[in-house]
């Protein structure tokens, strides 16, 4: 797996999870479980989805 996730794509899928999963803990709701997806993709600096349409953020080498 490459790095697809650039700097800024990571840090608002991390916050995006995060905000994400407390809200669910809040509001006692099922839905939370929904922010472990950005979170992950942020944490691991890989995408699925990017892979599959061959997106990147990532900055490029020279």
């Amino acid at each position: 797996m490459t790095c697809n996730v650039g700097s800024i794509d990571r840090t608002l899928r991390i916050v995006a999870g995060l905000v994400i999963l407390a809200l669910g803990f809040y509001y006692k709701s099922w839905w939370g479980a929904v922010g472990a997806v950005p979170l992950l993709t942020g944490l691991m600096n890989w995408c699925p989805a990017y892979s599959l349409f061959g997106i990147s953020s990532c900055a490029k080498k020279s």
